[in-house]
């Protein structure tokens, strides 16, 4: 008897050779195997008369043998040729290199039924079908198959192990299993929301019952289906619930908020916030005055404000005397957190400090004396505050920007540098609900979805490179005006092996083109100072057009800068498209982002830069990017944690998403219940395998 955590090689039909085949699509156990569902069902059960055939249809047909004869051809070798019929009419079905099939099975009169796509044979000028699945009929006899007669399930192929022998394999499967198979979801739950038990879904998906809607079926929504996505999300959304419990079962650094601080708090702020942004601040401050440590997710789109109000939530930490930690994921945002924080908390005059490669050992060495003994409050940096060598004295507060461009495991260990610190999580790529639900379970939601007054909407235009003159001159119109630009390529240098305009080059070519005008290149391989030079010329005006690549892709704020063109924008993704059009229209004046492309470009690219001109909603964006990309592409695939679900969609279903997060939120909170729920996790866990 064969158990869910059995190897699939002792499925009868499978063996060593074959489960090495499925273990390269991840199908290692019996469950695996199981949860590999079909893609499709074929209509078998209903026979159509021979007279009622139709070209290109897939049709299942029940007949007679009335002759079969071998042709012997030049090109194919032997055909089997049998021709049926059914007292309506007529019909050939042609197997290549079947020959051996004759005597042995299509005998005159043998009654037979088949299942293939009608095609037209020119030569006989008559119905065919060439090579169809068939079943022998014998009469007296159960004619019971797999294959013919019923619904059936049509798979995708693995390794070569076709669809016709994954449809055996499972069955035997099936049969040879405990009917009694343990369900890890609570009676109570299958009771509440109509949802069958484990067993009768895995049987009823792959094999349905004749009563079975198959148009909902084929649409993924059965009730067994829905049971089966319901699962997967629900031990997924019970393993972020029983995160949280555990998180706040710690005791953290509990920050009080008294007159004094709130007045500090206003000292910082440029401009009076939105109602958003008050909304996410008073968010954080509950958090921070509870008892256990905040671990929240601040989400918003390109120029909401986030920046301000992880700065507002530093004043609160170091105002009550502890040290905030802001980690970026490249050198140039780190640095313009750097600058930018000298700037807001400039009033407070707090001691800042960034932690960055190129720094002289002497130098260095003595910052991070000064991180360890407290003297520094605020501390900026990259991946270098995860140095083993990177202490402080009392992390209250950690702030980690980019968070997808991270991964859970070193938002994980920044935090393990205090004693249960309090944790903003920021990113600047809206993410669509579903997809933050499965990346950020663990953590606590605050979006700010308003945007500051004052700003003025961002046109985008796609043009193709044979308008490149035109756009020159209307770049340089800004310039005139005195305005600034940004010109952005995709790759540093030119590359024999792909057809890309580089920065380098367009930076020699861009400085012919804006002669009398200054022209600065920036790009990731430049040394710390270099770019901070560089990013400090563009910010203060001494520059007129920065060529750059995608290292401004957050972070950079000019607000003096109102036209961008992207070079080769058809090999961005949609996310960073965004985020590149989001370092233009950051002041008060007309902003323009220009998408040039070669003049073919494939439909998925068409379909990305007809999004980015239609609409600047990240969050619209961010849905369209999740069903061009896929979830795992758009979130920087695996570093991100994202899940590998096996029946799951997050495009289809976000509804099952959202019902199994509040249910598992309700069992996890039940106590007596966590035991049992923990057990069946550890016994499924490949249902949902979590990075």
């Amino acid at each position: 008897m064969l158990r869910l955590d059995s190897d699939v090689q002792y499925v009868k039909g499978v063996g060593p050779r074959r489960a090495s085949l499925l273990a390269s699509r991840d199908i290692r156990t019996v469950q695996d195997l199981l949860l590999h569902l079909p893609k499709s069902y074929q209509d078998r059960a209903h026979f159509i008369p021979l007279s009622g055939l139709k070209i290109g249809q897939d049709a299942a047909v029940h007949a007679r043998v009335y002759r079969s004869r071998v042709i012997q051809t030049r090109t194919r070798g032997r055909i089997l040729d049998v021709i049926l019929t059914d007292g309506s009419s007529f019909v050939h079905a042609k197997w290549f290199h079947g020959a051996y099939l004759q005597t042995r099975e299509f005998s005159a009169g043998r009654e037979v039924v088949l299942f293939g796509r009608v095609d037209f044979d020119r030569y006989e000028s008559k119905f065919v079908f060439f090579n169809p699945e068939f079943e022998l009929l014998d009469e007296g006899k159960d004619s019971a198959s797999l294959d013919i007669g019923r619904y059936v399930p049509v798979y995708e192929e693995v390794g070569g192990i076709t669809s016709r022998q994954l449809r055996h394999i499972i069955a035997a499967a099936l049969a040879d299993s405990a009917k009694d198979i343990n369900d890890p979801l609570p009676e109570e739950i299958l009771e509440a929301h109509g949802l069958p038990d484990l067993r009768t879904c895995l049987e009823r998906v792959h094999f349905p019952e004749p009563d079975d809607e198959l148009t909902k079926l084929n649409q993924r929504r059965s009730p067994y289906h829905r049971r089966l996505i319901f699962e997967e999300f629900f031990l997924l959304e019970l393993i972020f619930a029983l995160r949280r419990i555990q998180s706040r079962s710690r005791e953290g650094v509990r920050f009080e908020t008294s007159e004094r601080i709130r007045q500090q708090v206003k000292m910082i702020l440029p401009f009076h916030p939105t109602a958003a942004q008050k909304r996410v601040l008073k968010e954080i401050v509950d958090d921070l005055k509870a008892p256990y440590p905040m671990v929240r997710l601040l989400q918003g789109d390109v120029g909401s404000g986030k920046t301000i109000v992880a700065f507002e939530a530093i004043v609160i930490a170091v105002s009550n005397g502890y040290q905030a930690a802001l980690m970026a994921p490249t050198e140039i945002l780190a640095e313009q957190h750097f600058l930018n924080a000298k700037r807001i908390l400039a009033p407070l005059n707090y001691r800042i400090a960034v932690v960055r490669r190129g720094i002289k050992k002497a130098e260095k060495q003595e910052l991070l004396e000064k991180i360890a003994s407290g003297e520094i409050q605020v501390i900026v940096g990259t991946h270098a505050l995860l140095e083993e060598r990177t202490l402080f004295k009392n992390l209250g507060m950690v702030i980690i920007d980019e968070q997808h461009r991270f991964g859970v495991v070193q938002r994980l260990q920044l935090m393990a540098k205090g004693e249960n610190p309090n944790t903003l999580v920021m990113t600047a790529t809206p993410i669509p609900r579903t997809l933050a639900m499965t990346l950020y379970g663990d953590l606590d939601l605050s979006v700010i979805d308003q945007m500051p007054p004052g700003r003025s909407p961002i046109r985008t235009v796609h043009v193709m490179e044979r308008d490149a003159e035109h756009i020159y001159e209307m770049i340089r119109g800004e310039l005139k005006q005195g305005h600034q630009a940004y010109v952005v390529y995709p790759v540093i240098e030119e590359s024999e092996k792909i057809d890309l305009k580089s920065a380098t080059e367009g930076f020699k070519k861009l400085s012919a083109i804006f002669a009398g005008y200054r022209v600065a290149l920036l790009h990731g391989r430049l040394k710390s100072e270099q770019k901070e030079q560089t990013m400090a010329a563009f910010a203060a005006g001494e520059s007129h057009v920065l060529v750059s690549t995608t290292v401004i892709e957050v972070g950079v704020d000019v607000a003096n800068a109102t036209i961008m063109l992207i070079q080769h924008a058809e090999r961005f993704g949609l996310a960073q498209l965004h985020q590149l059009r989001g370092r233009v229209g950051r002041g008060a004046q007309q902003s323009l982002c220009i998408l040039m492309t070669p003049n073919r470009i494939n439909d998925v690219a068409r379909e990305r830069i007809r999004a980015m001109v239609s609409s600047t909603d990240g969050f619209r964006l961010a849905e369209v990017d999740l069903q061009l990309r896929g979830p795992g592409e758009m979130a920087g695939t695996r570093q991100s944690g994202i899940p590998e679900f096996r029946v799951a969609n997050l495009m289809t279903d976000g509804e099952l998403l959202s019902l199994a997060q509040q249910e598992a939120q309700r069992w996890a909170d039940r106590s007596e219940e966590r035991g049992r729920l923990i057990e069946a996790l550890s016994g499924r866990a490949r249902l949902v395998t979590v990075g």
